[in-house]
């Protein structure tokens, strides 16, 4: 568990600046999209027999560093992008909701499918959870905001200056 601790606090730790410097679309598109394929990899090789324990943790603690960083830059940029008066929750609910699904969800599929005891089954979960991350990384670049350098009042004005300004 130490080096998969180790990879979601180092990713946020070392990237974190990025985000702002080079841009949250492009950060959190490709750390998803970069942990998203290191999954699909990780699971074909799996799958193949051809890692050993060792590998396949400096494998996830990989995958971690990377989708870690880009979920914690997801999760403030959903956030940033309310108004202020319903900021904290627009995110307690995207968190809630990715913590429900993720949470829930993956450890109950792959269970199943580790259960099958059978290497190719839970290639399944891996290339699902893989395409997931893919598909959020597309999404991202189609559906995101540039929130990088901007006050919080610029990239979402409050509700409150829309009622100074009514008659």
């Amino acid at each position: 568990m130490l080096p998969f601790a180790a990879g979601n606090f180092m990713g946020p730790l070392l990237l974190g600046h990025l985000f702002d410097s080079l841009g949250r679309k492009v950060m959190i598109s490709a750390t998803y999209g970069l942990a998203g394929v290191l999954m699909c990899i990780t699971g074909w090789m799996f799958a193949q027999g051809m890692l050993s324990a060792v590998q396949q943790t400096a494998a996830w603690t990989v995958i971690f560093f990377f989708a870690s960083a880009g979920a914690s830059a997801a999760y403030l940029t959903v956030g940033e992008s309310f108004p202020l008066e319903v900021r904290a929750v627009t995110i307690s609910l995207f968190y809630a909701f990715g913590t429900l699904l993720g949470g829930v969800g993956g450890p109950a599929l792959f269970g199943a499918l580790i259960d099958s005891g059978e290497r190719h089954q839970i290639l399944w979960g891996y290339l699902l959870g893989g395409g997931l991350m893919i598909f959020a990384a597309i999404v991202e670049q189609f559906l995101g905001i540039n929130a990088e350098r901007k006050s919080l009042e610029e990239v979402a004005p409050p509700l409150s200056l829309a009622l100074d300004d009514a008659p």
